[in-house]
């Protein structure tokens, strides 16, 4: 069928192995200081088929066997798929309902993201949108194995802002053929999964369609997997210059395998990530702050609590540089520090802030969360977020892998 939006029908790759725990595993940019999380997991899965052989987890980037890991990935992909562990859905769509840790269900829709309709750089205007800042250096060595694989297996999660919850209630009421039901790994929940008839597919495309109208240009955010989806990307925009008088209309990699993610659902949260701040003299970066962002205990929409030593301050912002408190304060601390030097790192919770905030030379700020309905309308307003803005829940309740599709043609 013809879609109407960027979210489309795909061919689906799911695993035909026995034990599924040991095949679904967790996002690679999860438990990046914890390699013993990495380590049980290896453990756990042993000689078993599993997606951990198609991922390079983020704790190895950059490491001297870095090389060694992507090329067993590699040889992983080509056993497999030879092997014939994949089975293939044509033209599918998949519901699913994750239990998370916490033993909330959060639904999604397993389909294809079409990469014409999305750019990761700042002033996009496209109906798919990254909701933070891409680190470009994050794309390489994700783009060397996305170029030597003939699959793909991402852990995106798409953002609708459907707060009347149109598309993924569509499928109530719709024929589901359930397809799988398993305990994730390591305390990861459950994975219950669903194929959707050709009725709920047009239905979801329908309420997107709908949605679309109303979404001020808008439809999707990355909520997760942000450099994934623009390693994606890349892949198929330098396949394009490769090839510069094939028709690429139809290639597979100008799609991306994503789930779509009500933001307003329940079982979603939002956690602010803070900021710990050190620089050479915090006295003159308070003042220079205060000055440039008017910073008063006048009542404003953009508000800070500010640590340092043993003291706190709640102060608003009354000269904005962003739509968001978060944002305001990071676009003056990178402004600063390239001028003074310094560094910032990326918190979260607000006691291990508040704990490190009392070493001197260090200055802590603390951010409420971002509201959901802030979403959509701060990305419209000032293009990608600052990195580190928010986080949606804990590293065990990230996606997993678990559905894939062929990227080669």
């Amino acid at each position: 069928m013809k879609f109407s939006t960027p979210f489309c029908s795909a061919d689906i790759l799911l695993p035909k192995v026995g034990d599924l725990t040991r095949w679904s595993v967790v996002a690679c940019d999860q438990y990046t200081s914890e390699p013993e999380y990495w380590e049980r997991a290896d453990a756990f899965v042993g000689s078993a088929p599993s997606a951990l052989r198609l991922i390079l987890p983020e704790l190895y980037l950059g490491r001297e066997d870095t090389g060694e890991r992507i090329a067993d990935i590699r040889a992983h992909l080509s056993a497999y798929l030879k092997g014939g562990v994949f089975a293939e859905f044509k033209d599918s769509m998949i519901y699913v309902e994750r239990t998370q840790s916490d033993g909330r269900i959060r639904r999604g829709i397993v389909g294809a993201i079409d990469l014409e309709s999305y750019d990761y750089r700042p002033g996009s205007r496209t109906e798919v949108r990254a909701t933070e800042a891409t680190v470009v250096e994050r794309i390489p060595p994700r783009l060397e194995i996305r170029r030597a694989a003939d699959i793909e297996l991402p852990h995106i999660m798409m953002l609708i802002d459907d707060p009347q919850d149109t598309v993924i209630g569509s499928l109530i009421g719709k024929p589901i053929k359930p397809l799988y039901d398993f305990e994730l790994m390591l305390g990861g929940g459950r994975l219950k999964g669903s194929l959707i008839g050709s009725e709920g597919i047009a239905a979801v495309d329908s309420a997107l369609a709908a949605l679309k109208e109303r979404s001020g240009g808008m439809l999707f955010a990355t909520g997760d997997g942000n450099h994934s989806l623009a390693t994606a990307k890349e892949h198929y925009e330098q396949l394009k210059r490769e090839n510069p008088g094939r028709d690429m209309s139809n290639h597979p990699a100008r799609w991306a395998l994503c789930e779509i993610v009500n933001l307003h659902s329940p079982a979603l949260e939002f956690e602010a990530i803070h900021r710990l701040l050190r620089v050479d003299d915090p006295y003159k970066f308070i003042m220079e702050m205060s000055m440039e962002l008017e910073l008063s205990g006048v009542p404003s929409a953009q508000r800070v609590r500010i640590h340092r030593n043993y003291s706190v301050r709640d102060l608003c912002i009354h000269h904005p540089l962003s739509k968001l408190s978060v944002g305001s304060i990071q676009a003056f601390i990178d402004n600063y520090i390239a001028e003074n030097g310094g560094s910032v790192d990326y918190i979260h919770g607000g006691e291990a802030l508040r704990r490190l905030a009392q070493e001197d030379g260090v200055i802590g700020f603390e951010f409420e969360p971002i509201k959901k309905e802030e979403l959509f309308p701060a990305v419209i307003a000032d293009g990608a977020l600052p990195r580190k803005t928010f986080s949606m829940g804990s590293a065990a309740d990230k996606r997993y892998y678990m559905e894939a599709r062929r990227i080669t043609d």
